[in-house]
């Protein structure tokens, strides 16, 4: 959803929902690619500056996941990620544990947390498992699969 008071235009949306359809954590390489399906040559920078627009009003959290791109997801909540440097999978962080964290800063040393960040970059168990198996395109690991 577009955030309230924004002024919502035709190239806004359909970044928006090229997001939706791509499940998030897309970069904006992969939007232009995904709205170009539908509409060749919607131009890359219209894509960049409605990315920028909504970003800037909330609508959209831009990730940092380690090297590369910055990726874009639909805003709710907090985001701590888990990040393969393998295959660029990302897993969500559970709040509870970055609450669990904060609380241990604060009760424990005296810190008190004003914003706080997680970035996890490790190797999922699929590309443990499997060194040789050629990386895909960077998708979502679920935080409770284990073989």
């Amino acid at each position: 959803m577009l955030a309230p008071g924004m002024r919502r235009t035709a190239q806004r949306s359909m970044v928006y929902d090229a997001i939706v359809r791509l499940g998030g954590h897309c970069t904006a390489e992969e939007i232009t690619e995904e709205l170009h399906k539908t509409k060749p040559g919607f131009p890359r920078s219209t894509v960049y500056r409605a990315l920028e627009a909504l970003t800037a009003s909330g609508s959209l959290f831009a990730a940092h996941l380690g090297d590369g791109p910055t990726h874009y997801e639909l805003a709710s909540g907090d985001h701590h990620h888990a990040v393969c440097q393998v295959c660029g999978g990302v897993m969500h962080i559970q709040e509870e544990l970055v609450s669990d964290l904060e609380a241990h800063l604060e009760e424990g040393h005296g810190f008190k947390p004003v914003r706080t960040e997680v970035l996890v970059v490790g190797v999922c168990d699929d590309c443990s498992r499997n060194p040789t198996r050629p990386a895909s395109r960077r998708r979502m690991i679920d935080p409770h699969h284990r073989h």
